[in-house]
């Protein structure tokens, strides 16, 4: 996956989560700034961590 792709999924999934959150009262929308930064870290780190554990189709055997 493209770097600007991903970058742009993680983006959307965090604004998302976020929305969610104030849409059933977890947040509210004042705290919008404070949870989205956190979330979008979170889901990031997640994301990053996760394409680096898994294997690349150089490190599978597998042709590409």
């Amino acid at each position: 996956m493209r770097r600007m792709d991903q970058d742009e999924q993680i983006l959307r999934a965090s604004k998302e989560i976020v929305v969610k959150f104030i849409e059933t009262g977890r947040i509210s929308p004042t705290g919008f700034s404070d949870a989205f930064k956190a979330i979008y870290q979170a889901v990031d780190e997640t994301v990053k961590q996760s394409a680096s554990t898994e294997p690349t189709d150089e490190n599978s055997g597998e042709a590409a």
